[in-house]
């Protein structure tokens, strides 16, 4: 590794150090809005628990993501965010 290139590499290692420690603000943040649930699963013509089972989590879950009370995280959102898109996709490929 040539030595500028490790000397960027070293800054911005120091600069993430500092956004995290709230020092410095990050130059850009991007955030994915969570999708709608509720349009989703209507979408689909399935009760709460039919969509839990179809994705995995509980029925509380969905419960408590369309009244939100809580928000999506990590692979669930993802997959929701495939849902909203292409509902008959994540039908077809997750009924094989």
């Amino acid at each position: 590794m040539k030595n500028e290139d490790f000397a960027q590499l070293l800054a911005s290692i120091k600069e993430a150090g500092q956004i995290r420690s709230g020092k410095t603000q990050p130059s850009r943040i991007k955030t994915i809005q969570s999708p709608d649930v509720y349009q989703i699963r209507t979408r689909l013509g399935l009760s709460q628990s039919e969509f839990a089972l179809l994705i995995g989590v509980s029925p509380r879950t969905v419960q408590n993501w369309e009244q939100k009370r809580r928000e999506p995280e990590g692979a669930a959102k993802a997959l929701l965010i495939v849902a909203d898109h292409n509902p008959q996709l994540v039908i077809e490929a997750l009924h094989k």
